[in-house]
């Protein structure tokens, strides 16, 4: 009977009780698989003979601030991630000075929270699946919740005073990004789309707005069977990885000589 206990189904309401008592630094705590709940290390009963408690995964402070380094590296903002680095490296006070960085800036925070959340839900799954092993079951496919908003909820996108031209802005109504676009005809190809300009404000880069703004530009022009041209500056190449996968190809590259005369005066 203990043995049957011992094999419990993990879903997401246990990940949620789980995840909570990880972050939870102020004691240890165990998985009660008859309960089926997360109970303190010290309260159990004993009549168990090590088949009906588990202990959670651990999680330590260390862990939490692996957790945010990687998130902060890993950021293509070079504003937040300046701002999140240096809060990394203070002596002390690391976790408030980086939810306080955070907090300026609420999309990314959102960002973060469903970060933490996403990596570890993993590092239980991998703890799971470990007692599955020992079980002598085959590891489980746990389905995640679909509780990872998209930051770009925290945006509204407008059309703009052209068929083409689209903003976004915050929930605040300050500027996020814009894209516009003009029907040109172009030699070789005929009438395309030029995308003239696409330009996101350097707090809110790296969060897919511009991604969302040219999707909006790709649905018109399907709309009306155009193709689209795109020069993408040479210090804008990240954003080159999204358009290959709106099966954007490359046709030409750019090559400038700056005037020596000029570039010294």
């Amino acid at each position: 009977m203990l043995e049957c206990v011992m094999r419990f189904e993990l879903d997401n309401i246990l990940i949620d009780e789980i995840i909570f008592f990880m972050e939870n630094q102020d004691g240890e705590f165990t998985l009660d698989t008859l309960e089926r709940k997360i109970i303190d290390h010290n309260n159990k009963t004993d009549e168990d003979n090590g088949e009906r408690y588990i202990d959670t995964p651990q999680w330590s402070s260390n862990d939490g601030y692996r957790l945010m380094e990687k998130f902060a590296s890993d950021l293509k903002n070079p504003i937040i991630r300046q701002e999140l680095s240096d809060a990394l490296n203070r002596n002390k006070g690391v976790f408030r000075a980086y939810r306080d960085a955070l907090a300026r800036y609420p999309e990314m925070e959102k960002k973060w929270h469903n970060y933490k959340d996403a990596e570890m839900r993993k590092t239980i799954t991998g703890w799971y699946n470990a007692l599955r092993e020992e079980w002598g079951l085959e590891p489980a496919g746990i389905e995640p919740e679909d509780n990872t908003s998209l930051v770009l909820e925290d945006f509204f996108i407008r059309a703009g005073e052209g068929e083409f031209n689209f903003t976004a802005e915050t929930i605040n109504g300050d500027s996020a990004a814009s894209v516009s676009a003009v029907l040109e005809d172009t030699p070789g190809i005929g009438k395309a789309l030029i995308v003239n300009n696409l330009e996101v404000n350097p707090v809110y880069r790296g969060m897919g707005i511009g991604k969302a703004l040219l999707a909006k530009v790709i649905e018109k022009a399907d709309e009306k069977d155009l193709d689209i041209i795109i020069d993408l500056p040479c210090e804008s190449d990240f954003f080159s990885r999204s358009l290959y996968l709106e099966n954007f190809k490359p046709v030409m590259k750019r090559f400038l000589r700056k005037n020596e005369k000029l570039k010294n005066a």
